[in-house]
């Protein structure tokens, strides 16, 4: 009642009054608790899985204040703060998660309303369509059309033709969805043969925690085809090789034996087997192997990984305990860390958190690791569990001094070994997810040698050790020279302008230009709009082709736009002879084409 106290007063309605805006009311109030908690509890809305839900959630709830309750701006997330109050004392995930909450809904209503405005107006003309042809159903494709390119959802669709007496052929929006979604499985056809089976195991032992090396024998093989390459997918009995999971992409490397090499592209991990691709079998399938993993990529690999907990630490430290993981990418050459917040990150921010992360690199810290660690033990040592994630009994710990969190990954033996970390970039994925990218070690090194060059080269070309007070004098300069040009426009317009006045003559009683005069476009509009004052009944056309590119000009006076005439029609007409197009004003409208010759 609270909540739809508050909707009533922001709406200007009050509940009871009309059986319409009660139902909305209801709506907003029930969907908003939903929402909130949601969020509060860690799941953000998104195109996927729970994420998607509650994505749904929220719009049907916008989509009845847009309707029911006249709300064209985001009115959900001024909600938050009366059930904050209101339910706070029993559930202080809401007060701790406020802000979030409040931003994540403002984003989404924000992003939704865009949507809506735009696919109700559609919707409606799909109505109108369907009704004048004597039909009470919108067809599945035109359903589809609003879904798929619109993104406006087909609940929605439905609820709202309903409300209008009319129905959405389902079942014809079911075969357009089936139908994409075998053109999207069709461009990523795999074609895979059976498994052929050596040495039965029921999974891989990873050995690879402890060593690079190891003697292995292939337990299975199968050929895979995808997008006309063929190549092959090996299981060994135990192996040295990380399985892409987790964020960290897998191990390359190669088998050898009897002096065969055969290259490992990558590794994958499927069914607790860790699969390894290669582009061809060895000759010899019942051979003793020696696996070997690129220790140069699982080196940079491991830094990248062990500074992204180090990143994930100095985040909540710098932003907010609010944030958590959403997603993570560790390979060779850079990491990729997306976290819940619901701003961007400023630049003295992440300034900050690169000084926290080199800090714990230089304290050196010791891989504390803990394989086989009951659950509530690793809870009692403040082990970060991402919301969502399923943890068996048994997990396996990862600490550097603050840092604590449950990991399968690979990770360096002291914070020292990463080097240097150095963030490349902050950006939004999704309402309420920010990314990071960032780089460790060598590449760290590299970037900062890069920008260390750029500014070399810059010194040298401007001549001058400060390059800031340099630049500063350039732009300053260019701002004049700018301005300088600008009045040079300005006068060569007023000279044409006058030149131009004494030779018009009335005729018919329009007063004519047109010609084919080769000046720059703003040159062209400034003459324009320098005789239109002075010429009620001006017809003003201009053809040129500076550069080869033909455009044209229509100017029309205030007399000849009152006979209804239209400048737009009238370019667009002419256009035809240019092989172009264009539009405008009714007074004022231009085009470009392809052929030159037809200014004339």
């Amino acid at each position: 009642q609270p909540t739809i106290g508050r909707l009533g007063e922001m709406c200007g309605r009050r509940y009871g009054d009309d059986p319409k805006t009660d139902v909305a009311m209801r709506v907003v109030a029930d969907h908003l608790r939903a929402i909130a908690f949601s969020i509060a509890d860690g799941q953000l809305p998104s195109n996927v899985k729970a994420g998607y839900v509650i994505r749904r959630i929220l719009r049907r709830a916008v989509r009845y204040g847009y309707t029911y309750l006249g709300f064209d701006e985001p009115f959900i997330c001024r909600l938050v703060d009366g059930l904050v109050a209101q339910m706070g004392g029993q559930f202080p995930e809401l007060v701790a998660q406020r802000e979030l909450i409040v931003k994540v809904i403002e984003e989404e209503e924000n992003a939704f309303l865009r949507t809506l405005s735009t696919g109700i107006s559609l919707l409606e003309g799909v109505m109108s369509k369907a009704r004048s042809a004597g039909s009470d159903t919108i067809g599945g494709s035109d359903a589809f059309l609003l879904y798929d390119t619109y993104g406006f959802p087909i609940d929605l669709t439905e609820l709202i033709a309903s409300e209008g007496g009319m129905k959405v052929d389902t079942d014809a929006f079911a075969v357009e969805l089936q139908r994409q979604k075998e053109r999207s499985r069709n461009a990523a056809a795999v074609d895979t043969d059976d498994w052929v089976e050596l040495l039965p195991i029921a999974e891989s032992r990873f050995v690879g925690y402890d060593t690079l090396e190891s003697d292995v024998r292939i337990s299975r093989y199968r050929r895979v085809k995808a997008k006309n390459k063929t190549y092959f997918q090996l299981v060994f009995d135990h192996t040295p090789f990380y399985g892409n999971s987790g964020g960290q992409t897998g191990d390359k490397g190669y088998i050898e034996a009897g002096g065969e090499r055969i290259t490992v592209t990558d590794t994958l991990k499927e069914n607790n087997l860790t699969i390894h691709l290669v582009d061809r079998l060895p000759a010899d399938l019942a051979a003793d192997f020696h696996a070997v993993v690129d220790a140069g990529a699982r080196a940079a690999t491991a830094a990248n990984h062990t500074a992204t907990h180090l990143l994930h630490k100095a985040l909540r430290r710098v932003l907010g305990t609010h944030v958590e993981q959403k997603g993570s990418l560790v390979c060779p050459d850079y990491l990729r860390f997306d976290f819940s917040h619901f701003q961007k990150v400023t630049d003295e921010q992440v300034r900050e958190v690169e000084r926290l992360v080199n800090a714990d690199i230089r304290s050196d810290y010791a891989l504390e690791e803990r394989r086989d660690c009951p659950i509530d033990e690793a809870r009692s040592m403040g082990a970060m569990m991402l919301f969502g994630e399923k943890y068996g009994e048994r997990v396996r710990v990862i600490r550097y001094g603050e840092s604590v969190e449950l990991c399968g990954g690979t990770h360096v033996a002291r914070t020292g070994n990463i080097g240097f970390f150095k963030i490349l970039s902050e950006s939004a994925t999704s309402a309420g997810v920010r990314r990071i990218e960032a780089v460790t070690a060598q590449r760290a090194a590299e970037f900062v040698y890069g920008l260390e060059d750029t500014l070399r080269g810059i010194q040298q070309y401007v001549n001058n050790p400060s390059v800031t007070q340099a630049i500063k004098k350039l732009v300053e300069e260019n701002a004049e020279l700018n301005k300088q040009i600008e009045e040079g426009k300005r006068e060569r317009i007023r000279s044409i302008v006058e030149s131009i006045e004494p030779t018009l003559t009335e005729e018919d009683g329009i007063v004519l230009i047109a010609r084919q005069a080769d000046f720059l476009p703003d040159i062209v509009k400034g003459i324009a709009f320098g005789l239109k004052p002075k010429f009620p009944n001006l017809v003003f056309v201009i053809g040129s082709a500076v550069g080869g590119k033909p455009a044209l000009t229509v100017m029309l006076g205030d007399e000849i736009v009152s006979r209804g005439v239209d400048a737009s029609k009238v370019v667009r007409e002419a256009a035809k002879e240019i092989s172009g197009g264009g539009g405008g004003q009714p007074f004022y409208a231009t085009a470009g084409g392809k052929d030159a010759a037809g200014i004339e």
